[in-house]
């Protein structure tokens, strides 16, 4: 007798230089604390492998991204919602903020609640026209947290308060026009995640690390010191290999064959 194996909730895929993690929580890819563990393992993993230069995070086979946290669990948790939920939930979500490579959220069904939450953690994102995403948790008497402080570094505190205090989704249009999300695609979110992904893994590898930790640093710390810290990144540049490698296919009028060191 054939013994059936549990799907895994969270399916990593490397394709040469570009990793993939698809959620697969069944059809609205619901948060729960089995799903926040497989997503830890995935980031930590991808964290420490030298060969990815971009992660695309997306919602697999499932009708939503990710429509927001399972709310069964809530009634068992709550004098101890920091143990169980709140403080792990921001963990892995730091976790996947702080992955040295660029990320991307491909978003080709609604991201709800925890699930915009979890889009905005990712560097850049790209919605499929038609799909709404919001931060819905106030219709419950919720609070989408880390999403109302991510959120108001990229649209401000106006629409990021909108977002908040009314709880409805915005279609993608406006969710563009404000800055929610990078691009539309017209089809599919993850295809056209892929080309961007492969367009920044063929990049300089060194380069966009060091970029992706100047916009944080330009974000939580005062001008004089993110300052300091690009110069610190500069050097880095000029220590590496990658910018000989890429001077010199410069000359060679070739394209530049990167190492990542």
């Amino acid at each position: 007798m054939e013994e059936r194996q549990t799907p895994r909730l969270v399916e990593v895929e490397i394709r040469g230089a570009i990793a993939e993690i698809a959620l697969n929580a069944g059809p609205l890819n619901l948060v729960t604390r089995e799903v926040l563990r497989a997503l830890n393992t995935a980031i930590r993993s991808l964290g420490q492998s030298d060969g990815v230069r971009c992660v695309i995070l997306h919602g697999g086979t499932a009708r939503a991204f990710c429509a927001g946290s399972d709310i069964n669990e809530f009634a068992g948790i709550k004098a101890d919602a920091s143990e169980q939920k709140i403080l792990f939930e921001d963990m892995v979500l730091r976790a996947l903020a702080a992955l040295p490579m660029p990320t991307i959220a491909a978003i080709d069904g609604p991201a709800l609640g925890g699930g915009l939450e979890l889009a905005l953690a990712c560097d850049l994102r790209v919605l499929r026209a038609g799909v709404a995403v919001g931060l819905t948790e106030s219709q419950l008497g919720g609070l989408g947290a880390s999403g109302a402080v991510r959120l108001t570094h990229l649209v401000g505190p106006a629409r990021a308060k909108e977002m908040l205090f009314t709880g409805e989704p915005i279609i993608a249009e406006t969710a563009a026009a404000w800055g929610v999300v990078n691009h539309l695609a017209d089809t599919s979110a993850l295809e056209l995640a892929r080309k961007l992904a492969s367009k920044i893994a063929a990049r300089g590898p060194v380069s966009n690390r060091e970029g992706k930790r100047l916009v944080a640093a330009a974000l939580a710390m005062p001008t004089d010191a993110a300052l300091s810290a690009a110069n610190i990144a500069q050097q880095v540049i000029f220590d590496s290999a990658d910018l000989d490698e890429g001077v010199a296919a410069f000359f060679a009028k070739r394209t530049p064959e990167f190492s990542g060191r």
